[in-house]
Formats: structure tokens, sequence, C-alpha cells
């Protein structure tokens, strides 16, 4: 229970006016602060034993021109201070809202119970004129803000509510405009984490870096390939797709990745023939290129097993030997170019390569504009850990990336944006790295490549003069 020790606000009926409660306290204690002090001189000066506030049934009170003007100053000073807050603390306006929403979640669905009572007060014999409800039964729940995650902890008590408190996603994300995380069962709790704010954790190119058998893709997003591996990315025309494929390529060559790229429609793919090795376009040289991949895979693994420092359980990295992936954009498009025979011969090659490929560290990164069952029969879809869809996608398309879910999917007009699942199998909002106007891909790809093979001729001379 050490994560309900945190601080937290339980959410209570009256948070249904939060905002408007917060404010008046606040603002009113302020104006009065500053009335005092603008006319701190004259009540210091005055003599409150000859002060009557009433005189002949009439209320004195005399309005000067200065307290005409300090009520004016004050009111100003409220209305910048508001302002002010609202500026530099934006969350925690925001936090208030999130509450009262919740609060009003709550009461407007009737997820609660009442009483009534009939109370005549002092006077029992009076008929009563009216009756007095009173909350009874309100559920326990808390609401935290911490590092950009919304935490919302609700308490289950097998009662008549149960059902909707186990399964508020859809109510959080489209209410409070955050995205679902993860939701975990403690003991008695479920609770609930959303991203708030999601464009906010948006990074550039610069920052996407892959260390550790993982690529980090978002501040709080990482594709860990080494636990989760083979990506499938799914995207129309105009939806960032090929961008962040370059995005990915230009990461993998800053470590000691070895990536074979395809783009059967000799496309922007295509044109990193000029600058690196291993590009492919030509249907011929794709699937030879496949079967070389494949087999090198399977030349790993056996070859792993007898390498001095091998042990059970541990993979391609901790004995110290580079990934290799396999990019294959326009997928689809591909296999739609060949003869059954030669489709049922590629999709072998891919599917022993999504199954066995994560120990010997031979990943696969698929992309296409819809990933259709037809190409992606016998289970292969499901071991794509890591699923990103960019840019305008039917229902359908949906579908057959993350399966059926019980999801609203939104489209905002964001180039690079999308919905990603990290193997988590909860589904939220994506957004790739920024890449910034007139970046050249093939001079920065080019430099990397050519950087890599001036250390590995430096390292194989070296070798040989030791020799």
């Amino acid at each position: 229970m050490q994560l309900f020790k945190r601080k937290r606000n339980r959410i209570r009926a009256g948070d249904k006016s939060l905002i408007f409660r917060f404010a008046a306290s606040s603002l009113l204690r302020l104006f009065f602060m500053a009335m005092i002090l603008l006319n701190l001189k004259t009540i210091i000066t005055t003599d409150w034993n000859s002060v009557t506030l009433f005189s002949g049934g009439n209320i004195q009170f005399h309005l000067t021109p200065y307290r005409i003007v300090t009520f004016i100053i004050s009111t100003f000073i409220c209305l910048a201070a508001a302002l002010s807050y609202y500026r530099f603390r934006y969350d925690k306006v925001k936090q208030l809202l999130h509450r009262q929403k919740l609060a009003r979640m709550i009461l407007e669905n009737g997820w609660y119970e009442e009483e009534t009572s009939q109370d005549g007060g002092i006077f029992k014999d009076l008929p009563l004129d009216g009756k007095k409800k009173r909350i009874t039964y309100f559920p326990k729940m808390y609401y935290r803000m911490e590092n950009g995650l919304l935490h919302i902890q609700t308490e289950i008590t097998l009662g008549k509510y149960q059902d909707q408190l186990l399964h508020l996603e859809k109510k959080l994300e489209t209410g409070l405009y955050c995205e679902l995380v993860s939701k975990e069962l403690h003991d008695s709790y479920v609770e609930y984490a959303l991203l708030y704010d999601t464009i906010a954790n948006r990074i550039t190119i610069n920052d996407v870096q892959a260390e550790k058998g993982r690529l980090r893709l978002m501040k709080n997003i990482w594709w860990e390939y080494d636990k989760l591996p083979h990506m499938l990315i799914a995207g129309g025309t105009g939806g960032g797709k090929t961008y962040f494929i370059l995005t990915i390529i230009e990461a993998m060559l800053r470590c000691n990745s070895v990536l074979y790229v395809l783009d059967p429609k000799n496309a922007d793919l295509a044109d990193l023939a000029a600058v690196m090795p291993e590009v492919y376009y030509k249907k011929e040289d794709i699937t030879a290129c496949i079967d070389r991949f494949y087999n090198g895979m399977m030349e790993r693994s056996e070859t792993m097993k007898h390498m001095e420092n091998y042990k059970t359980g541990e993979n391609y990295a901790y004995l110290g030997l580079p990934p290799h992936f396999l990019i294959f954009d326009e997928y689809v498009a591909f296999m739609e170019m060949l003869t059954t025979k030669e489709n049922a011969a590629v999709l072998n090659k891919l599917k022993q390569i999504v199954m066995l490929g994560r120990q010997a560290g031979y990943f696969l990164i698929l992309a296409c504009q819809r990933p259709d069952a037809k190409y992606l029969g016998d289970g292969i879809r499901d071991q794509f850990n890591f699923r990103v869809a960019l840019g305008r996608m039917s229902e359908l398309g949906y579908s057959m990336m993350f399966g059926e879910v019980n999801k609203d999917f939104f489209l905002k007009q964001i180039k690079g944006r999308g919905y990603v699942d990290t193997g988590t199998s909860v589904i939220s909002e994506f957004y790739t790295p920024l890449v910034p106007k007139g970046y050249d891909f093939l001079k920065e790809i080019g430099k990397l490549t050519q950087d890599r093979q001036d250390g590995q001729a430096a390292c194989e001379a070296e070798a040989a003069g030791t020799d």
C-alpha cells in the first residue's frame, strides 16, 4: 500500500464547484488585505470608541474619493493576481478543473447514495415545509498529478457501482483530454495512469537515442526492442511515416546496429542507396536480402551457443553482438507483386524472423498503409509488440493495428501524430520526433555511415599492425 501514502486529493461531492470556491475565497482574502493596507493609516488614526455604525436607524458610511480609488486598486490587484496565477500556475488550475470534473462525473452519473430526512428543527409540532437530502455514500476516489501523469485511484467495494468504476478509461480520456498509459488493480483499488498534455512530451530528432536495447521516441515512450521486439508502422500518405522511419534509421546508425532497408516502391527510402549499403528496391534484390537476413539469424543462433561466454537465458547483447534491423517499407505493396509461391516463401521467412529473432538480435520493422491480415496471417501480427498508427486511418485500420479495443480514436491535424501500443496493450496518443524544416536526412545518414566505415577501417588497420 506504499503507493497510496503519497500526497493525493480526495474527490468529494463539494468539489463540483471547486474552481469557484477556490477563486472566491482566495480573491476575497486578497481584496480585503489590499483594502486594509491601502487604508492602514486611516485605520490606525481612527478613534474606534467614537465610531458608530448605526445612527437614527441608518448605516453611517461615508464614501470618499480615496475609498473609491482604493476599491478600484484592490479590484485590479485581484484581477492581476488571477491572471498571473492562471499564467504561471496553469498546472494547478488544471488540477482544480480535473477534480471538479471528477466530482461532477460521479454526481451526474448517480454513482452515490443519499437519504431524505424530515426534521422540523426545534419546534417539533410545526408542520414540515420541505425535505432535506444528505449524501450517505460517495465513492472514494483520489487524484494526484506527478511528472506529467495523472493518477486516479478508485476504491472497489463490490457494490453496485463497481462495474462503472472499473471501466472509466473512455470517460477519463475524453473528459480530461488525456491518454491512458496504464491501468492496474491493487488491493481493493484500481489505479488509472493518464498522460497529461501529451504533445509536451514530444522530442526533436536530436533527442532520439538508442541505448541498452531500447529506442527513445518521446520523453516518456521507449521502444524496448530487446524485451518487446519488432515494430509495426501503419499510416496513409502525409501522416509522417517516412520521416519517422528515417529518424529511426539515423538513430540506429549512431549505435552499432546493422541495418537493411527495403523500399519496393523505389521512393524516399530507396534514395539511401547513395549513402549507405544494404538498401534495395528491386523485387529480386529484396527477396535475396530477406533470405540473407534469415540465414544470418539462424547462423548467429547456432554460433552463440558455441561462444566462450555463452549463458543460457542471455541474449545477443550479453555476448557483445550488434543488433540487426530489417526495415521493410510498403510491405503490403511488395507482397501484392509476388506470385502465390513467392508470397508463401517470403511470409514463411518473416514468420521465422518474428518468432526467433529476439534472442539472436534480429529485429523486423514493418511499415505499410494498412496491416491487411491477408499478408500478416498465422499470428505474425501478434508478434509485433510495438505498434504505431500515424495520420488518418479508418476504424477498420485501427482494428487491424490494435485489435478490438474499447477506445475512441480522434483525428488532429498535426503531422506525425497518431496512436501507439508499446507492448502493454494500452493504446495512447503518440507524436513522432520533430524534424527541423529543411533537414537533410541523406547528408546526415551519409555522414554517419562514412564515420562508421572510417572507424571500421581504422580498427582493421590496427589489428593488422598488431599481427
